[in-house]
């Protein structure tokens, strides 16, 4: 009877019952709010590195060190993004135990992810660190930074990992306490560890590190609680279920072109960082500054993927066409919404932003024009982003990788080299706009293929 009664409420799971905008914002309104706070502390860190010295050197390294930070989070949030589709395509179909395989067979290549990290931090930041420049007072912050972040990593992977393991199962609320609780940490600790508060030693840029690593750690052990205790969907148990060759292989192939998709932005990032140096590292703090500030509008719209995701998983699996329409087309208009005010943001207040993040004088001339230009690829976004987390949800990633591989390494990168090298400095923010236009047209064409083979067909 027990049994019977669990099957019966694993049957009635809200994604496929609930309808869709209740449904979506219950399950995108607590990642977007854990998500928003995640962006603060990141503008908050990023705020406070200025400060370390007059000349942004600091601010710098950490820019440089971004794309490093960036590929962890594709690989922990694209190995996510396998698990979180089959789990909840599994769930969808009513087979628990293979939800219960790949659940815990996440939990595994979260710790590998960690290990190759982990092993960088000991012996590839300070290569990585005098490749992108020759400015030793950079190289010494940027190698301090990344020593602390690279071999801490553990937390970040573990804390992407349970947080998918809660989405896909629809618990987004309890998803949001995990990361908030991380989030938390990290803002409280910032300032302390960086400057050298309430006895604290002063520890610079390498106190920015530990406090984002200790909240990480204190993510990562909540989300390991909450889905022991409260995620009954699911059975966490490592020693029970083992990772095989199936599953592995099943879940990279939905994850291996999103970690490429989300990988390809650390390329281009340091492509750009690559080109903006031969100006000066006051062009890459602006660069860096941009990246920071944007994370306070892709970390909302990644909330809402994230919440979108297992619902379209979820129906796919359930065949269920009409409720696969109507969360694309609500989502498209929200990310949109969200990009728009946006873009508002960055015409109406560039001066007031960067002011935020102590710009120096050259540093704030230039980064008028950036900021402004830069922004006017919000007007395409919105619809690019939803149309790539469509295409993984239904488990054609590599349309994704194709759409996001032109529009920043065929496109962006050359074209910014391009305008950099006959017209200068202020045209290099031109090709952001740019590349946005041909995503977006490539997305168009994919959904539409895509839409017609997996889709219109379910009955």
């Amino acid at each position: 009877m027990a049994e019977t009664l669990t099957e019966h409420n694993r049957a009635e799971n809200k994604m496929g019952v609930m309808p869709i905008p209740k449904l979506l914002i219950t399950m995108s309104l607590p990642i977007i709010i854990s998500m928003l706070v995640q962006a603060l502390y990141n503008i908050v860190d990023s705020i406070f590195v200025s400060q370390v010295d007059e000349y942004n050197k600091a601010f710098t390294a950490v820019s440089l060190a971004f794309p490093v930070q960036n590929l962890m989070i594709a690989v922990g949030a694209g190995t996510g993004v396998g698990i979180n589709a089959l789990l909840s395509k599994s769930l969808g179909e009513k087979n628990f135990e293979k939800a219960n395989q790949i659940g815990n067979t996440g939990i595994y290549l979260g710790f590998f992810s960690f290990l190759a990290f982990f092993l960088f931090g000991i012996f590839g930041v300070d290569a990585y660190a005098n490749f992108q420049t020759k400015d030793t007072e950079i190289v010494k912050y940027c190698v301090e930074y990344m020593k602390v972040i690279c071999i801490g990593s553990l937390g970040i992977f573990m804390q992407i990992t349970m947080e998918r393991l809660l989405q896909s199962t629809g618990k987004s609320f309890l998803s949001m306490l995990v990361q908030l609780s991380g989030a938390i940490v990290n803002l409280i600790f910032d300032p302390i560890l960086i400057f050298g508060y309430f006895g604290f030693p002063k520890m610079g840029v390498a106190g920015a590190a530990l406090a984002t690593v200790m909240g990480q750690f204190v993510s990562m052990g909540i989300g390991i609680f909450m889905n022991i205790r409260y995620n009954k969907e699911l059975t966490i148990s490592i020693m029970k279920y083992r990772p095989d060759r199936k599953t592995v292989g099943a879940i990279y192939a939905i994850a291996v072109p999103s970690i490429l998709l989300m990988s390809i932005g650390s390329v281009m990032n340091l492509c750009m960082n690559k080109i903006l140096i031969q100006y000066s590292a006051a062009a890459v703090a602006v660069f860096g500054v941009y990246f920071k500030l944007q994370s306070f509008l892709i970390m909302p719209v990644s909330g809402l993927n994230n919440g979108m995701v297992p619902i379209i998983a979820y129906n796919y699996g359930a065949k269920n066409k009409e409720r696969i329409k109507a969360t694309v087309r609500l989502s498209c208009y929200i990310a949109c919404g969200i990009m728009f005010l946006g873009l508002a943001i960055f015409h109406l207040f560039p001066g007031g932003l960067l002011r935020m993040f102590n710009a120096s004088a050259d540093m704030y001339v230039m980064g008028l024009s950036a900021l402004r230009i830069i922004s006017l690829h919000y007007l395409f976004a919105g619809v690019c982003i939803i149309f790539l987390s469509f295409f993984q949800a239904v488990g054609s990633s590599v349309y994704s990788l194709l759409v996001s591989l032109g529009r920043q390494l065929v496109v962006l990168v050359p074209s910014a080299f391009l305008l950099s090298y006959f017209f200068g400095l202020d045209a290099v923010w031109w090709s952001f706009p740019l590349a946005e236009v041909i995503s977006l047209l490539l997305s168009v064409i994919f959904m539409q293929y895509i839409w017609n083979k997996k889709i219109r067909p379910l009955s």
